[in-house]
């Protein structure tokens, strides 16, 4: 059977390789951009096409690349008993023992949505009764915290109080496996492409606990609408450099890559649990007052898995939001090798950046740095509810070095999106809110001077997260010859104010030259 082939028109053509969009089409022949063009060159594709789509003043792009997400955090929001109309410990412990009873499989009793008002000893002594031996956890809305016996405690080695992604990762070996975890992996793709997402950097702690298998098959079989570049984040244990080589090895095709490494650094600003260059101000809460760091990051760990990862060929992406964090950084990576442009030849990454140093951003962007940042993140809060707390900690004048996703393109840094998913869940209009607006969620702003473009904010969504995997020979901007990998918004995105973006929507995605989301 002859390729497929279908023909987009729209007034709003925005390929990623200037800033402007323009009044064209996109034509694909089955999984790839056959051409691209002004309208007037059209007709022979129109001709020849299988299909065509006259989109109007839709703007058209590429596939937005996620370039931090976590499906693990995702569905353990989605598994276990809904717990969100228990009344009292006893109704509690029922829906788990009804959970467990019909999943003999599960090593453990889960329930999500747990009400706050039942936390407490009452619920856990409750839990220790009714499953002396069996693991319990019931998670709240949102997982930050849990209830747990003390068979969930001693066999996953987490608290009520840090029951954060990086110390439940025992707990994962057991929830992983389960077949309607997998199952829920097509609810994320569809989740995701529904966003116009068509490609992520997934993180995957430790070996991905067996699910690396799941995403072998999807591959094989045909299933997947992202295109998925995996890494893994050490937290049982230190950086495994041979499941690091077997993955790579192991997926090489279009739609699975392995390439690296992520780690924590610091913590928030906001809570002074980062680390800064002078001092948290008098006033700083979390006991920072005075100093510049509170809990100290392993330094001595990174720099030496730093040195072993890069020489090994694989990549290695830091998450830090203090700027001392981002110097430290800046200064291991400055130590390492180059290409001959005189960029790093591995193309590590800083992660989030909450707060950084310009002269930190400019020594960064000259050895060709990656920031992955999270453009949404401002909607999650009031501005007065943020800054009273940044004013506290930081001072005014290092909050004019929060959220600066200006100083990092001029400082040639390649700017690429992430949403820490869960934690936000990408969408694109927000990002314009936030990013080029700088608005916070109740429409008040923060450090305008700090803003992008729209044209900078959409690249940075495709050609800066399709760099940032290393395949922007292969997708991030619409050109002849890419994988047809392409993101249709309901409107022409130029032409919205960005404090009137947050409304927008997306149309149709289109993955690998396949719809995979039409709204």
């Amino acid at each position: 059977m002859p390729d497929r082939s279908l023909v987009l028109l729209s007034s709003s053509v925005f390929t990623g390789l200037s800033d402007k969009p323009f009044c064209g089409y996109v034509a694909i022949s089955g999984n790839r951009i056959e051409s691209v063009g002004p309208a007037d060159e059209a007709a022979d594709y129109l001709a020849a096409a299988d299909e065509v789509r006259d989109l109007g003043a839709k703007t058209v792009m590429a596939g937005l690349v996620d370039v931090h997400t976590f499906f693990t955090g995702w569905v353990l929001r989605r598994i276990g008993a809904d717990l969100s109309s228990a009344a009292s410990a006893e109704d509690v412990a029922a829906a788990l023992s009804r959970w467990k009873k019909s999943r003999p499989q599960a090593p453990m009793a889960l329930g999500m949505n747990l009400p706050d008002d039942l936390l407490g000893d009452g619920l856990d002594a409750v839990l220790d009764d009714r499953f002396s031996s069996t693991p319990a956890v019931a998670f709240t809305t949102g997982a930050e915290t849990c209830a747990i016996n003390a068979a969930a405690s001693e066999r996953y080695g987490f608290t009520p109080k840090a029951c954060y992604a990086e110390m439940i990762w025992r707990l994962m070996r057991d929830y992983l496996p389960l077949q309607e975890v997998r199952d829920a992996y097509g609810d994320y793709m569809a989740m995701l492409n529904s966003r116009g997402v068509t490609a992520i950097k997934e993180m995957c702690f430790d070996d991905y606990y067996g699910f690396a298998d799941e995403m072998a098959r999807r591959e094989q079989e045909g299933e997947l609408t992202l295109r998925v570049d995996m890494m893994s984040q050490p937290v049982g244990s230190g950086a495994d450099l041979a499941y690091a080589r077997s993955a790579r090895e192991r997926f090489q095709g279009d739609f699975v890559r392995f390439s690296g490494f992520n780690r924590m650094t610091d913590r928030g600003v906001w809570c002074g649990l980062a680390e800064m260059v002078e001092p948290y101000e008098a006033g700083a809460d979390a006991g920072a007052a005075g100093k510049t760091v509170v809990e100290e990051p392993e330094w001595d760990l990174i720099s030496s898995e730093l040195t072993a990862i890069d020489a090994a060929g694989f990549r290695y992406s830091l998450h830090c939001q203090g700027d001392g964090a981002v110097r430290k950084v800046v200064d291991l990576y400055d130590q390492l090798p180059r290409d001959g442009e005189g960029k790093l030849a591995r193309r590590h990454s800083i992660t989030d950046l909450e707060n950084s140093d310009p002269v930190d951003l400019e020594r960064f962007g000259a050895m060709g740095g990656i920031c992955e940042v999270y453009p949404q993140i401002l909607t999650l809060d009031a501005r007065e509810d943020c800054l009273s707390m940044m004013r506290r900690q930081i001072g005014e004048a290092r909050l004019a070095h929060s959220w600066n996703r200006r100083g990092m393109v001029d400082a040639g840094c390649t700017l690429c999106c992430g949403t820490d998913l869960p934690l936000l869940i990408p969408n694109l209009g927000d990002s314009i809110y936030g990013a080029c607006g700088g608005y916070f969620a109740d429409g008040l702003d923060v450090n305008p001077q700090n803003t992008v473009s729209v044209a900078e904010l959409l690249r940075a969504w495709t050609f800066g997260g399709a760099y940032d995997l290393a395949r922007e020979d292969d997708f991030g901007t619409l050109e002849a010859g890419k994988f047809a990998d392409i993101c249709v918004l309901d409107r022409d995105v130029f032409a919205v104010d960005p404090k009137d973006a947050r409304d927008i929507q997306v149309a149709l995605t289109v993955t690998d030259g396949r719809i995979v989301y039409e709204a």
